[in-house]
């Protein structure tokens, strides 16, 4: 490692203009800038903040662009695949408690026990630590698994959500299939119990839309959320509204994803007035359910509708309320990515890339572990008008 690669990038500019025995003229000549712009480069006092103009430099100075952002910057841990996805697959395929294999040395958690660390997984999972949370699941499957399997009654709410979460954080990481299987393990279990069938139903809804079942999602969310739908909104529980408006909106994204324009604007109303009851700040069933969730997914579905400009209004709307921050970071995150898309979809590189860089400052494993992130890096570091830091960002990432 040379000394240079210790340096803020305006020194960087200076240690290879003088490797190169350029003068600050010189070098600026032949950039077409003036010696005092040189000079405040290498100061610190301007900085370089577009990717033509670190691109201009480095050719200049005949090296690569990410020498410049420095060559010190190690790969982000856990990089694209989550390492300990075929250890969820396994505790998905076992089949111990069916076949009367014993519980172990650990014997059988409380419910109670059990309970608390499912909604710790919960809570790593809404942070976005992603690998933390495939290292987690498997105990947790194994753990509510035996509880239902000794206490049916009481085991059999946890077994659930402990599906859920494995459904959902599977179809972040693009394991459609897997997750498929958790999402179905979750509706078994849940049958005979309107509620818990709501709440399993979200995650299906997920993995049907994901695997190009747009119209079985929406059917399916919105059957199971008008079975639990109440006969009058004004006073009724808000967990209650929170998981049905969660399955509207389900359905609303999967009406999107449809080309259903008529059958979204509607479904999103309908979410709407159901999130004016409940109010922002509330994660009822694990939904984060309110008016800033619900105006987060009139984004999603007008990028898939093919407006991007009104998903961009939509963006900039909605993240300018303070409950915007009352999300969790993972919400937060996703929905950066989703704005990412839509600027570029608009020819706007400059501000995706800041989206894409909030999103990864929000929630780092949204960014480093979601194909569809990845995705957007693919697309900017090419472009020359995106931010200077997606280099060093993909560079990080391992993409190219």
């Amino acid at each position: 490692m040379d000394s240079s690669e210790v340096l803020p990038v305006g020194r960087r500019v200076a240690y290879w203009r003088g490797r190169r025995r350029l003068s600050q003229q010189v070098f600026a000549d032949r950039l077409g800038k003036s010696k005092s712009w040189v000079d405040k480069v290498e100061r610190g006092v301007r900085t370089l903040d577009k990717v033509s103009t670190l691109q201009e430099i480095a050719t200049v100075l005949r090296i690569d662009t990410s020498v410049l952002l420095g060559r010190d910057v190690p790969p982000a841990g856990g990089v694209g695949q989550v390492e300990g996805v075929g250890r969820v697959r396994e505790a998905l395929s076992t089949y111990d408690i069916a076949v009367g294999r014993p519980a172990g040395r650990g014997g059988v958690l409380s419910a109670d026990r059990l309970a608390r660390d499912v909604t710790h997984a919960w809570v790593t999972f809404q942070h976005a630590r992603y690998p933390q949370v495939v290292g987690l699941i498997p105990g947790v499957l194994a753990a509510a698994q035996r509880v239902h399997a000794d206490d049916p009654v009481a085991g059999r709410s946890v077994l659930v959500q402990a599906y859920r979460l494995t459904a959902s954080l599977l179809v972040k990481l693009g394991e459609t299939e897997l997750a498929w299987l958790a999402a179905d393990r979750a509706m078994t279990t849940a049958t005979g119990d309107v509620v818990l069938v709501a709440a399993a139903t979200v995650p299906l809804a997920q993995v049907l839309r994901a695997s190009g079942r747009a119209r079985t999602a929406r059917s399916t969310a919105l059957a199971a959320a008008y079975r639990i739908a109440p006969p009058d909104l004004d006073g009724a529980p808000a967990p209650g509204l929170s998981l049905c408006g969660t399955l509207v909106v389900q359905a609303a994204l999967a009406a999107a994803r449809d080309g259903d324009d008529r059958a979204t604007v509607d479904l999103l109303d309908e979410a709407a007035g159901m999130a004016a009851l409940v109010g922002d700040g509330h994660d009822h069933h694990r939904t984060a359910f309110g008016p800033v969730a619900v105006d987060l997914a009139r984004v999603t579905t007008a990028l898939d509708l093919g407006h991007a400009g009104e998903a961009v209004a939509w963006h900039e709307k909605t993240t300018a309320r303070d409950a915007w921050r009352w999300l969790p970071a993972e919400h937060r995150a996703a929905h950066l990515l989703d704005a990412a898309r839509a600027y570029l979809h608009t020819g706007d590189p400059g501000n995706a890339g800041r989206a894409l860089l909030a999103a990864e400052r929000t929630a780092p494993g949204e960014v480093r572990h979601r194909p569809t992130a990845r995705a957007v890096i693919a697309r900017l570091v090419h472009d020359p008008h995106a931010p200077a830091a997606i280099i060093q960002l993909a560079a990080a990432l391992e993409v190219a």
